[in-house]
């Protein structure tokens, strides 16, 4: 089975909370109880951790030996290919 990738799980994610926001409504209970502000606060929040577990995981080289270092570690990948 293949890996499935993160753009499908949060489509997924999204519908799913569609449909049962429309059946509750249908149906006259209360819809899903968030509100703008949650929803905005929670995106944001979704997306600081994302970025900055991206930032912390990622090699980021700042300085110029660190740069070089980089282009010595690729041209060493690359000669083993």
């Amino acid at each position: 089975m293949k890996r499935i990738s993160t753009d499908t799980i949060a489509r997924t994610i999204c519908l799913v909370f569609a449909l049962v926001n429309q059946v509750l409504a249908i149906f006259g209970k209360n819809v899903l109880p968030f509100t703008n502000d949650e929803i905005y606060q929670t995106v944001s929040l979704v997306a600081t951790l994302s970025t900055s577990l991206l930032a912390w995981w990622k090699n980021n080289s700042f300085t110029s030996a660190a740069i070089e270092a980089d282009k010595l570690m690729e041209s060493l990948k690359s000669e083993k290919e």
